[in-house]
């Protein structure tokens, strides 16, 4: 009986020919393949741009203490904690480079990848699928995060595979604890990853609708989800109580059409965002003629409009909280809507019997197109409209001298300071006196370096009127206590002073003048400038 029972299945498999087990193979292992792709996609040149103020915030939080770290978090960027946590392990096995903070952005890319991958193949099938994760692979958005030391990147990949996670457990009908407490666990921890994954909920909630489980399932998963967010509140409540922290997003002109159409995803380039949404709004008109495809693009639209219209909301109508980067968990659910705009135009469109090759010709398009911005995003100035800091800190190392003072711009807000370049790359300033440090970061349970304003120097500016006495024997008494606090024990005044001026400002530099001292040479970075000063 044995025999006669497994002999047909044995015939059957033997009967699928070659050539349609490799397909079958390959249709497999394609999550796994794009996700390689992705991440090496997202890897080149990682090193290249110099860090600036976002991820300097990332970097500086990292190296201090696990106690120091929490102190911080207790105050401010609670909301990026979990990765400064994670990061904060990594630069201890892998250092503080560029290249090596950065990777795991590019690993997480990677697994964002594949998790489109899946997606898209569960929702609509599996050409969608790799069309999906070969899109995503070469959106601007995706490739920028995917070299950056924050958390984005993170949260693209956290915010596909739960959602991946919840369209299992709905489409089986799923009852047992375990894998809802699953969904539990990755649901709450994806919002101690990033507070704004909790916009994620709606979509989950569009994705259960339309699916139609029956009570049974949309009861566990409103329990589930509800126990997530239970678990999330306190983090949620901690993350509010630091809003102040974007107040100044309220200064910025981020909420508007040219950034949601073309900066969001699109890096700010017309000719990639305008093919992009019309292949988008292609993807919506096929899906809404086709039932077989309808529900699972309304799922795909939930996810790609609904986070960003709920932060344009309360951003008009309650508190500023929009910024192009916040909504980037979405990239997933764009890059669907565009894959299935390209598969979606044979459908529409009386087109010869070559249009089954129009997927592909349009995605080669879209590289094409993609690839100018790809690479301006890894050049050496890249990032923040020129971050030089790195470059700056190589002016230094090759020009100064142990016991040369340095002084900072401290004009603009601190997270585009030159003072940066310091504490990244603290070996180029070793021996160099920082004439107006007060505290160093690492010591306050602030982000930054606490500085003294440049004419609160009292012991730079008695060269100006005689010789270099203490701090206190050169302020009156308004300025005694300030002076004590810069100036304690006395020092003597450096014989040269290294200015660093960010743009056109030269504040510092003309203070630093009036203390005695002449500018011996100006040193052009980029858009730093470094001027020597000697004193008369």
């Amino acid at each position: 009986m044995t025999d006669t029972t497994v002999a047909p299945n044995a015939t059957a498999v033997a009967r699928v020919p070659p050539r349609a087990r490799g397909r079958d193979l390959a249709g497999r292992m394609s999550p796994a393949v794009i996700g390689l792709l992705a991440a090496a996609l997202a890897s080149i040149a990682a090193g290249v741009p110099s860090y600036w103020g976002d991820e300097a915030a990332s970097v500086l939080s990292a190296q201090r203490s696990i106690p120091s770290l929490l102190g911080l978090l207790a105050h401010i960027d609670a909301v990026h904690g979990l990765y400064y946590l994670f990061l904060h392990g990594w630069i201890g096995l892998f250092g503080t480079g560029e290249f090596a903070t950065r990777a795991p952005s590019a690993i997480a890319i990677g697994f964002a990848a594949a998790g489109t991958v899946v997606l898209a193949e569960r929702l609509v099938g599996r050409r969608a699928g790799i069309l999906a994760g070969l899109v995503f692979a070469v959106l601007p958005v995706v490739t920028r995060y995917g070299i950056e030391a924050r958390s984005y990147a993170f949260v693209m990949a956290a915010s596909v595979w739960i959602l991946v996670l919840l369209l299992a457990l709905v489409r089986r009908g799923e009852r047992r604890l375990l894998p809802w407490a699953a969904f539990v666990f990755a649901f709450a921890a994806g919002i101690h990853l990033f507070v704004y994954l909790v916009l994620l909920w709606p979509v989950q909630l569009a994705l259960v609708a339309l699916l139609r489980p029956g009570r049974a399932i949309i009861m566990r998963w409103m329990a589930a989800s509800g126990v997530a967010l239970a678990l999330a509140s306190p983090f949620i409540a901690l993350c509010l109580s630091q809003r102040q922290q974007i107040a100044f997003l309220a200064h910025r002109r981020y909420a508007e059409v040219d950034s949601v159409v073309a900066g969001q995803w699109f890096g700010g380039s017309l000719w990639l965002a305008v093919p992009a949404w019309a292949l988008m709004l292609v993807a919506v008109f096929a899906g809404a003629r086709d039932p077989a495809r309808r529900r699972a693009t309304a799922i795909i639209v939930a996810w790609a409009a609904v986070p960003t219209l709920a932060l344009l909301a309360g951003n008009a109508w309650l508190t500023p909280m929009y910024n192009l980067r916040y909504p980037a968990f979405s990239a997933p659910a764009v890059a669907m809507l565009i894959a299935l705009g390209l598969l979606g135009i044979p459908r529409m469109v009386p087109l010869p019997r070559a249009s089954r090759w129009m997927p592909a010709v349009g995605l080669a398009a879209l590289v094409a197109v993609a690839v100018p911005g790809f690479i301006a995003q890894r050049t050496a100035f890249a990032k923040d409209g020129g971050s030089d800091l790195r470059q700056l800190a190589s002016t230094i190392l090759a020009n100064a001298a142990p016991g040369d003072g340095i002084v900072f711009d401290a004009t603009t807000k601190p997270s585009r300071r030159p003072r940066l370049a310091l504490d990244l790359y603290p070996s180029a300033f070793a021996g160099l006196d920082d004439v107006a440090l007060r505290q160093s970061y690492a010591q306050r349970s602030r982000l930054w370096d606490r500085v003294a304003p440049v004419g609160d120097l009292t012991w730079l500016r008695a060269r100006a009127t005689g010789p270099t006495l203490s701090a206190a024997a050169t302020a009156g008494p308004a300025d005694s206590s300030t002076a004590a606090a810069t100036s304690a024990p006395p020092r003597s005044a450096p014989e040269h002073i290294w200015v660093i001026e960010l743009g056109r400002d030269t504040t510092e530099l003309e203070q630093i003048g009036a203390m005695g001292y002449d500018v011996r040479r100006a040193i052009p970075v980029h858009r730093t400038t470094v001027y020597e000063l000697v004193e008369e």
